[in-house]
C-alpha cells in the first residue's frame, strides 16, 4: 500500500506485532485503566523509537494523537499520551534532545471507533477530524508522531497531513504496535502528500 499510495510521513516504527503479552499489556492500560502499565509500555515505545536515526530525530517535537476531549474525559486519560510521556523521559535519560509539547493536535470531532472498519472507511471516518491547534510549535520542526497501534495508518496518515500542512519539515510516526491486516485496500493518492516512507518493526516495508 505504500508503495502505491506514499503517506506524507517520512517513516514509522513500531516496537512489536499486536499480539499475545503485548496485546494485553496495552488493554490493561487501555481499556482497564492500570495506570501503571504505561512504564513498560514507555520502554518499549522508547525501544522503537530508536531505530529511527538519531540526527533524524535531533530536538524534535513529539506529539501524541489525542482524544476527543469527551472520549478522554470519560476514560480519565490517554494513553497514547501516557505511554508517550514515559518513553521520552527513557530518551532523553539515554542523551535524546527530543521535548513533548501538550496541545498541538486537537481531535475536532468525535468519530467513530476504527473498530472493524475497512480502510476506506477508516479514513472516511478520520477526513478532517484533527486540527493543529500550535501551530508554532511544529513550523519548520521535525515532529514525531506517537500512538499505541497501527493497524491500516489511517490515523498517522491524517494527522501526519495536517502537521505538515501547518509547516512541520517532517513527521516520523511511532507506535508500540503494528497490525496491519492483508489486503488493506488503496486509497487516492490524491489525498496524501508523496514522500518515501520506511516501516520497520515486525518486519520491514520501504517505498523509494
Amino acid at each position: 500500500m505504500c508503495e502505491s499510495v506514499p503517506p506524507p510521513f517520512a517513516g514509522a516504527v513500531s516496537y512489536a506485532a499486536y499480539q499475545g503479552g503485548l496485546r494485553s499489556l496495552i488493554h490493561l492500560l487501555k481499556y482497564d485503566g492500570v495506570a501503571t502499565a504505561a512504564r513498560p509500555l514507555g520502554k518499549m515505545l522508547a525501544a522503537a523509537v530508536g531505530k529511527i536515526d538519531a540526527e533524524e530525530l535531533k530536538d524534535a517535537v513529539v506529539v501524541a494523537v489525542p482524544l476527543h476531549p469527551a472520549k478522554e474525559e470519560q476514560r480519565g486519560f490517554n494513553q497514547s499520551q501516557l505511554i508517550a510521556k514515559e518513553a521520552v523521559a527513557e530518551l532523553r535519560r539515554a542523551g535524546a534532545t527530543l521535548r513533548m509539547t501538550r496541545g498541538v493536535l486537537r481531535r475536532e470531532r468525535p468519530t467513530e471507533s476504527q473498530f472493524g472498519l475497512t480502510a476506506r472507511e477508516r479514513r472516511r471516518n478520520l477526513k478532517g477530524a484533527f486540527a493543529v491547534r500550535k501551530v508554532e510549535a511544529v513550523r519548520g520542526r521535525t515532529v514525531l508522531l506517537i500512538d499505541d497501534i497501527y493497524t491500516t495508518g489511517a490515523t498517522a496518515r491524517e494527522c501526519s497531513r495536517v502537521l505538515m500542512a501547518a509547516g512541520a519539515a517532517r513527521v516520523y510516526v511511532a507506535t508500540l504496535t503494528r497490525a496491519q491486516p492483508d489486503g488493506v485496500e488503496v486509497w487516492d493518492a490524491a489525498q496524501f502528500v508523496t514522500t518515501p516512507v520506511t516501516f520497520t518493526g515486525g518486519g520491514t516495508l520501504t517505498a523509494r
